[in-house]
C-alpha cells in the first residue's frame, strides 16, 4: 500500500478501485466485492430473486446493483453463480429456489476425454451467458462512471470441475497430466471467450476463479498445472484480472504473484499479514473478510475488528473473502465500507 505524501483527490468508487488494482495511491482503501454479495434480503427489497436473477439481464442487474446503492461498496458484480458458462457447455444445472445457490450436477460429467471438449456456438448467446452480458450492459450505462463493474469468467480447473466431475478431474491430473494439460489448454479458450466478450460489454475488471483450492490440491500442482496459463491471461484478456482461489493458499501465493494479475481475492484461512509478506508490492490483495462465522453469524464490531486488521496489515482492497451465504443479515455487509472510512478518519490517513 502507498503511503502519500500530500492528499488525494477524491476519487469516484471507479477511479478508486482501478487505481488500486494498478497499485496507484488512493483517497482511501476500496471497499471491493469480486464475487456475490447478493442476499435474501437485498433479492426481498429489489424484487430480483434466485433463481430469475441469474437468467434475466435486468433483474440480475437490478440485485448487482444494491452491492453499490444499498451496501456502499466501490464495485458492482453482476454474477452470482459459478455455473453461467457450464450451462451453455451441456452441463445439467439445478437452479434451486431464491434461497439456494444454483449447482452443477457434478455427478453427471459431459466429457471424460480431451477429444469431447467442444465450445458450443452459442456458448455467448445462451441465456445463462447473454444475460451476464446485457447485465453488464446496463449496469455500465447507469453506474459505469461511478463505480467499477466487475464481471467474472470461470478458469479451466475450475469448468474441469463442472464438466469431468471432480474426483475424475484430480484423478487425471495423477494418472495422466500430459491428457489433463490438453484438457486444460483446450478449455482456457472458453475463460478466454467469456472474459473478452464482458470487457466489451462494459466490464472494467474481471474475477477469474479457479478453484485449485488448499484442501485438494497443492501449491506444487498449482505452479506444474496452472501459473503459466494464469501468466497468459493477463496477456489473452486485456483487462485488470482478479484470481480467486478459496482456502488456505499461502503456499502458492509466491507462484501467484508471479503471474501478472492484477489481484488476488484470498481466504480468512489465510491471515492478512503473511499474505501480504508473500506477495509484497507485486500483485493486490482483495479480502478476507470471514463469511460463514464473521459476516453470517457476528455482528458489526466483529465484522469492524477483521476489516481493521486487514487494513493494518495493507491489504489493499477491502471485502468479502468469496460469494457471501445468501441469509448474511446487511447490516453487517454495510459495516465494511463504514469500518474502512472510519479506520481512515480516525487517522487522518490517505494511502
Amino acid at each position: 500500500m502507498f503511503e502519500a505524501t500530500q492528499p488525494i483527490p477524491s476519487m469516484t468508487g471507479r477511479e478508486r478501485v482501478l487505481a488500486a488494482l494498478r497499485g496507484e495511491p488512493v483517497d482511501r482503501t476500496p471497499v471491493c466485492n469480486p464475487t456475490s454479495v447478493a442476499t435474501v434480503e437485498l433479492m426481498d427489497l429489489v424484487d430480483a430473486h434466485f433463481p430469475e436473477a441469474n437468467r434475466d439481464a435486468e433483474k440480475m442487474a437490478r440485485l448487482a446493483a444494491t452491492g453499490y446503492t444499498e451496501l456502499g461498496f466501490d464495485t458492482i458484480m453482476p454474477v452470482f453463480t459459478i455455473i453461467q458458462e457450464s450451462s451453455p457447455l451441456g452441463c445439467k444445472i439445478q437452479w434451486e429456489t431464491k434461497d439456494n445457490w444454483p449447482t452443477v450436477r457434478m455427478d453427471e460429467p459431459i466429457w471424460t476425454e480431451p477429444e469431447d471438449i467442444k465450445i458450443p456456438s452459442d456458448l455467448l448467446t445462451h441465456q445463462d451467458t447473454k444475460c451476464v452480458l446485457d447485465a453488464i450492459s446496463i449496469l455500465k450505462k447507469k453506474y459505469g462512471d461511478e463505480v467499477a463493474i466487475i464481471g467474472k469468467t470461470m478458469g479451466p480447473w475450475t469448468l474441469g470441475y463442472h464438466c469431468f466431475g471432480v474426483e475424475p478431474f484430480l484423478l487425471m491430473s495423477l494418472d495422466d497430466p500430459d491428457k489433463m494439460m490438453v484438457c486444460l489448454e483446450k478449455m482456457k479458450e472458453i475463460t478466454i471467450q467469456f472474459g473478452v466478450a464482458q470487457i466489451e460489454a462494459g466490464a472494467d475488471a474481471l474475477t477469474l476463479p479457479d478453484h485449485a483450492t488448499g484442501d485438494l490440491v497443492s501449491g506444487e500442482y498449482y505452479k506444474r498445472f496452472l501459473r503459466d496459463m494464469h501468466i497468459e491471461f493477463v496477456d489473452l484478456i486485456p483487462c485488470p484480472l482478479i484470481l480467486h482461489i478459496c482456502g488456505r493458499t499461502v503456499d502458492r501465493m509466491e507462484y501467484i504473484a508471479q503471474t501478472g494479475m492484477s489481484a488476488f481475492h484470498f481466504d480468512s484461512k489465510n491471515t492478512p499479514q503473511e499474505s501480504v509478506e508473500v506477495v509484497k508490492d507485486r500483485i493486490a490483495l482483495i479480502g478476507n473478510i470471514n463469511n460463514p462465522e464473521t459476516l453470517y453469524s457476528k455482528g458489526p464490531e466483529e465484522v469492524r475488528e477483521e476489516v481493521y486488521k486487514n487494513l493494518e496489515s495493507s491489504v489493499p482492497l477491502i471485502g468479502p473473502e468469496c460469494a457471501i451465504p445468501l441469509q448474511t443479515p446487511i447490516e453487517n455487509l454495510k459495516e465494511i465500507p463504514k469500518a474502512v472510512s472510519e479506520w481512515h478518519a480516525d487517522r487522518g490517513s490517505v494511502v
